[in-house]
């Protein structure tokens, strides 16, 4: 199997949905922009994957992880992640999911906020936002919960290359990025609600900035697909789309005119380029230089683990605590 192929990060502007009922829906626009991408795309290569945004299926759009719970979560898998199972088999892909709201029985009265990578052999991991947007989400972050059996940053060794993903705040702390990149990723996920004014234009372009600067640091792929709808779509909030493809080096090589509106951007991906890029540099690999033992603050517990369902108040005292024991000196 060849290690060069296509990658699509693909955008959605469409309606909050307020029921799970209306996933079904939503998983049929993602299969369709899919299908468009494989076939529109195939005179120019094979788009092998095939990513989609944040809250693609269902966002927060509740104050409560009871709300979420009784009108949105679901469990994970499902009938719509057998739908991309069948669909991933039909045309030899992989597919990195928007993110579900996800319950788990095992952890009852919390929802997570969950991103799965599909292939044709079913779900491959499911990676689960350890960093919510707080403190409006009152998602649950795996982190929080002590003990937390599954692991908070997996890899998938796949044919096209090792993949990892991970959900739109993650990427602002390069201490979660890097988890990835030292599990082997070679091509980073960003699957990604990124909304005005942070997003792909000066003066603050952050979503530019960070999707390039982790690819430089982990010298990896970086697949970003950002939500772009209007603000009438998924309000208080615009999104400003503008989804990309990087490469190691931190060359953009596709990306979406920023602002709302449904876009596919496809670029190529070649492992093979990377792995020899790893293998035979002695400057500018991060990875290779990194002195571990040289930041043992990082070490040091900052924001709290509680164990309990959060609600607005909760992430607002935890974030009051967070900041008390990060005294910054």
């Amino acid at each position: 199997m060849s290690l060069r192929y296509l990658a699509a990060a693909c955008q959605i502007d469409r309606p909050n949905p307020k029921h799970r009922s209306e996933i079904a829906g939503r998983t049929s626009i993602m299969l369709t922009m899919a299908e468009r991408a494989i076939v529109g795309y195939r005179p120019f290569g094979d788009v092998r994957l095939i990513a989609f945004p944040e809250f693609g299926h269902a966002a927060p759009v509740y104050e409560t992880a009871g709300e979420l719970l009784d009108k949105l979560a679901v469990p994970i898998p499902n009938e719509h992640t057998d739908r991309y199972v069948e669909f991933c088999k039909r045309y030899r892909c992989y597919i990195q999911t928007g993110s579900f709201l996800e319950s788990d029985t095992r952890f009852p009265g919390h929802v997570f906020n969950t991103t799965c990578l599909i292939s044709a052999d079913g779900i491959l991991y499911k990676y689960r936002k350890v960093n919510p947007w707080i403190p409006w989400e009152v998602h649950t972050s795996p982190h929080d919960i002590p003990d937390f059996p599954d692991p908070l940053f997996p890899v998938a060794d796949t044919e096209i290359g090792r993949i990892g993903a991970a959900i739109c705040y993650d990427w602002l702390f390069p201490e979660a990025i890097r988890e990835l990149a030292l599990g082997g990723a070679e091509v980073l996920v960003r699957v990604s609600a990124y909304m005005d004014p942070w997003g792909a234009t000066p003066p603050m372009d952050w979503w530019t900035v960070v999707n390039r600067c982790r690819a430089i640091e982990n010298l990896a792929y970086v697949v970003a697909s950002n939500q772009a709808a209007s603000l009438d779509n998924y309000p208080p909030f615009s999104w400003p789309g503008g989804s990309m493809i990087v490469d190691y080096d931190g060359r953009i090589l596709a990306q979406a005119d920023p602002g709302p509106g449904e876009k596919i951007v496809v670029a190529g991906i070649d492992i093979a380029a990377l792995r020899a890029e790893r293998e035979r540099r002695a400057g500018h690999h991060m990875l290779g230089h990194l002195r571990t033992e040289a930041y043992p603050r990082q070490r040091r517990p900052v924001y709290p683990q509680t164990g309990q369902v959060p609600t607005l108040a909760d992430n607002e005292t935890a974030i009051g605590k967070g900041k008390t024991a990060f005294d910054g000196r």
